[in-house]
């Protein structure tokens, strides 16, 4: 695999303007680090020639992107109004019981970390939950249990998060 540095100017050589690299630089530096630190905020803000302030200004704007450490697994429930309507805050709750954080928030054991997005995009297929970057539609209270049994033994994807 090619250093971050390396990833990044790949990203620029694809695009008129340096900065329109901005999101895959992102996107590589969390593949990299498994979350947006100090460090790979800095080193995107290199590669880009920006600052690292300007960098995190648009990580902080996208669901995608975690601006603190997460556990082996991340599991995003849909918030926005339409999955709101077929009851995604009662499948957050639950979900919040269950591994015993409250969102965002990462279990003692470091394996899941549960956030709430505004939206995933599957407004007719709510409520909508994304877990490993996977979505799941339709989703119930009662599929929460064996979900979360299932990514406690499951070890951390090798293409997120790593």
């Amino acid at each position: 695999m090619a250093d971050l540095y390396t990833q990044i100017q790949d990203e620029i050589a694809k695009y008129p303007d340096r900065r329109s690299a901005i999101l895959p630089a992102l996107r590589h530096a969390q593949e990299h680090y498994g979350w947006l630190s100090p460090e790979a905020l800095e080193t995107v803000a290199d590669g880009l020639e920006l600052s690292p302030a300007h960098c995190l200004s648009v990580a902080s704007f996208y669901d995608m992107f975690f601006l603190q450490p997460v556990g082996d697994h991340v599991v995003e429930v849909c918030t926005n109004l339409s999955c709101a309507l077929v009851g995604s805050d009662i499948v957050l709750r639950a979900f919040e019981e269950e591994l015993g954080v409250v969102a965002p928030g990462t279990t003692a054991d470091g394996k899941v970390t549960l956030r709430r997005v505004e939206c995933l995009g599957g407004c007719g297929w709510g409520p909508v939950v994304s877990v490993d970057e996977e979505y799941q539609e339709h989703f119930k209270t009662e599929d929460i249990a064996p979900l979360i049994s299932e990514l406690r033994a499951t070890p951390r994807p090798s293409e997120s998060h790593a």
